[in-house]
């Protein structure tokens, strides 16, 4: 098979003709990160619970002259987990580059919520994350090469009244993903959190409010932002101008101020 992308890498990506997997790859950000690694010949590993819309995916980046394979899994139950990893090295597929893109967030007081969602929202955006960073860690440090693609959010820099766990759970995305960048400078493997802002995949949908926060960027310049950051070395890549911004003040806003304008502004979505 013909490697496409060899003469355009740029500082940072993944090797053509190596594997990715990427997780919640059924649309949205997980979608446009295929698409990307397929036109940097990088062939694909796609996983998430809707197969239909995950073999969309996979027949994109295969008209890319990549390789793609589709393993659904739920990554909320561990078993899914375990057998997603078995399948994997049953195949023979060396996970050069993870993309934990997979996570989802619920609007509405936290009491008001549904026990349940509220814990898989942890065992999806936390556990799952953290449990196939580890499993696929140790052979990138084996090869001294490889990248990690964790995806948190710019609500990971202030406490989110309206959307408590899901902002909990960003911000440990963010704070485990930056450790992980000082740790492992000097090994090969990099490692870099992506904090989008809102943008326009169904997140806002499955949280159930499609018209919350109606200024949204593209998956495209999410993930053009992500792989220029992963290029720059940076261990937090934050998506957008006005989001930058927005997650500038969060970080030097008192608390309490704080929180007034994060619930301000999910009241008036």
């Amino acid at each position: 098979m013909n490697t496409p992308g060899t003469g355009s890498r740029e500082p940072g990506a993944p090797e053509p003709g190596s594997w990715a997997l990427v997780t919640g790859a059924s649309g949205g950000l997980g979608e446009a990160f295929v698409d990307h690694l397929a036109t940097k010949g990088v062939n694909v590993v796609v996983t998430g619970r809707r197969a239909d819309a995950l073999e969309r995916t996979a027949q994109r980046a295969r008209a890319k002259g990549v390789e793609a394979v589709v393993l659904t899994c739920d990554l909320g139950v561990k078993e899914e987990r375990d057998e997603l990893v078995a399948e994997i090295s049953r195949r023979g597929l060396r996970v050069q580059t993870l993309v934990n893109n997979a996570g989802f967030g619920t609007i509405g007081d936290f009491a008001a919520g549904d026990p349940a969602r509220h814990l898989e929202k942890v065992r999806v955006n936390c556990e799952a994350l953290t449990d196939l960073t580890q499993r696929y860690l140790p052979g990138m440090l084996q090869q001294h090469r490889g990248t990690i693609i964790n995806v948190s959010s710019t609500a990971s820099f202030q406490p989110l009244p309206g959307m408590a766990v899901y902002a909990a759970t960003k911000a440990y995305v963010r704070s485990f993903s930056e450790a992980l960048w000082h740790e492992l400078k000097g090994t090969g493997v990099k490692v870099v959190t992506l904090c989008p802002g809102p943008t326009e995949t169904g997140f806002f949908e499955v949280a159930g409010d499609s018209k919350a926060l109606g200024w949204r960027r593209t998956p495209e310049q999410v993930v053009e932002t992500c792989f220029r950051g992963l290029g720059r070395g940076l261990p937090t890549v934050v998506d957008g101008p006005l989001n930058l911004a927005q997650a500038v003040a969060g970080r030097l806003a008192p608390t309490r101020l704080g929180l007034a304008i994060s619930h301000r502004v999910m009241q008036q979505r």
